[in-house]
């Protein structure tokens, strides 16, 4: 019999990201007694081109768009936007992870494997359409990412931000899942449109189940999202993680967990919407609070960035309570931006923290201006983006989400937001005067020159902010078509 029989060429091709990365994730494995080279360049290089071929498999794809394994996967713009995103994070993240690993000293095979599988489980949750598939490319992407934050076993701080990862991450993953049993067992389904179809049925189920359900669920992407009140591990997590993972776990498996928050909330539960913005509202709230004034108090770079990401979780969030294809645009654009600035960011970081990463306090930034006027300039761009500076992606970020906001009449959750914004400016300004107007430290003295791949490490999320910052229109109108696909 024809293997075409058994296999549908249709719903190959929509899966084929996802092949390539956990075929090539399995090949770095099997190529380390191989090669054995510790420390090498090789795996890297194996990783990016993995990568890039895994994006040009997300736009073939896209080309192909539709249901696959029975509607179980769903590619769409909404899915191939989320899915080009992990990758491109990915890409960026190898980038300054060559020089990093040779520092250490680290094995480079399982790392970049590990990065694979984890950009193939993000890439899963962003075209899932049933929650049982949420639920299996939440925990691909999660196991290694446990792993990847105690990469470095030597390191007493990264084997405590892998255990604490670990064993909150798997409460919060219980939780989600307690809730896809109570969904399945309220509709018979976990299929996101048959469950939607369900609830506004003739025979809907009890409110009380649904709603209890979307409580569960929200419990285990707010843990995902690093949202309050679920946010207390993200600080101790980005604190002892090798800073490149750090800079992975703040932009990838953020943003596949807010492409399955939207994609859930905004599909089979937005039917029961004025249930649920108040939990959301409130969210949003606590998370721009707690994280802005919290930062506030930090001396570690590595630490003020985790509260300052669980503050953007909170604005995301906003654009969710919106409940609108303006607000589901508004955080895919802010996604975009917010994972070029930070990445960036943690890339500079990962630059002057040094062998052990020691320097990572505020005073180590010290005449980073004089001694490297260019990664001094790249990071300014991202403190500023991150800000919300006008011509910087973190400008129109926010602003298409308070915009949207504002639409929806939430007139005290803009104000919040914006009040939030301005008390943000401080600390990424601190980093900015230390920079440029304070003497050279040590960390800054005894900087090493740039890497090719470091440099191409700030060099292309600098161009991505300013890109989304002069042009938005190119990211938002692809945002604002694939928004109206996700209900």
């Amino acid at each position: 019999m024809p293997v075409s029989n058994y296999v549908n060429t249709g719903d190959m091709i929509r899966f084929l990201p996802e092949i390539i990365l956990a075929i090539m994730g399995t090949v770095l494995m099997v190529l380390d007694p191989v090669l054995q080279k510790r420390s090498s360049n090789a795996f890297g290089t194996i990783s990016v081109f993995s990568l890039l071929a895994a994006l040009a498999a997300s736009a073939y794809a896209y080309q192909n768009a539709g249901p696959a394994f029975g509607g179980m996967l769903t590619v769409d713009g909404f899915a191939t936007f989320f899915r080009i995103l992990v990758i491109v994070v990915g890409i960026l993240t190898i980038l300054p992870s060559y020089r990093f690993l040779a520092r250490q000293d680290a094995e480079t095979s399982e790392y970049h494997a590990l990065l694979l599988y984890s950009i193939a489980g993000q890439c899963l949750m962003a075209a899932a359409n049933e929650l049982i598939i949420v639920f299996i490319g939440l925990e691909i992407s999660s196991i290694a990412s446990y792993v990847l934050a105690g990469y470095l076993r030597d390191d007493k701080r990264a084997n405590e931000a892998a255990l604490k990862y670990f064993l909150l991450g798997s409460f919060a993953t219980a939780f989600f899942l307690y809730g896809v049993a109570l969904i399945y067992g309220a509709t018979g389904s976990v299929n996101l449109t048959m469950v939607r179809a369900a609830i506004t049925g003739s025979n809907a189920p009890s409110p009380v189940f649904v709603g209890v359900a979307a409580a569960l669920m929200f419990v285990g992407l707010g843990f995902k999202v690093s949202a309050s009140p679920f946010q207390i591990w993200a600080p101790d997590v980005y604190q002892g993680a090798p800073t490149p993972v750090t800079a992975f776990l703040s932009a990838g498996p953020k943003a596949a967990a807010f492409a399955v928050f939207l994609r859930i909330f905004m599909t089979a539960f937005e039917p029961i919407s004025n249930g649920w913005e108040p939990l959301v509202w409130i969210s949003a709230l606590l998370s721009m609070t707690i994280g802005n004034f919290a930062a506030l108090l930090q001396s570690n770079v590595k630490r003020l960035l985790a509260y300052s990401s669980i503050a953007h979780a909170g604005y995301v969030l906003v654009a969710l309570t919106a409940r609108s294809d303006v607000g589901t645009a508004a955080a895919m654009f802010y996604l975009a931006a917010y994972a070029f600035m930070n990445i960036g960011a943690f890339a500079v970081v990962s630059h002057l923290s040094g062998k052990g990463e020691r320097y990572q306090n505020v005073d180590d930034f010290a005449g980073l201006g004089q001694k490297q006027p260019v990664t001094a300039a790249m990071l300014a761009i991202f403190l500023l983006s991150l800000i919300g500076v006008p011509l910087t992606g973190g400008f129109f970020g926010k602003f298409y989400i308070f915009k949207a906001a504002l639409e929806s009449h939430l007139v005290w959750l803009t104000v919040i937001g914006l009040l939030n914004s301005a008390v943000a400016a401080y600390y990424y300004l601190r980093i900015l005067v230390v920079m440029y107007m304070h003497e050279p430290s040590e960390a800054a003295n005894n900087a090493e020159p740039l890497t090719p791949g470091l440099s191409a490490a700030l060099i292309l999320p600098a161009l991505g902010t300013l890109l989304l910052g002069i042009f938005p229109s190119w990211v938002l109108d692809f945002a604002g078509k694939s928004s109206t696909l996700v209900k």
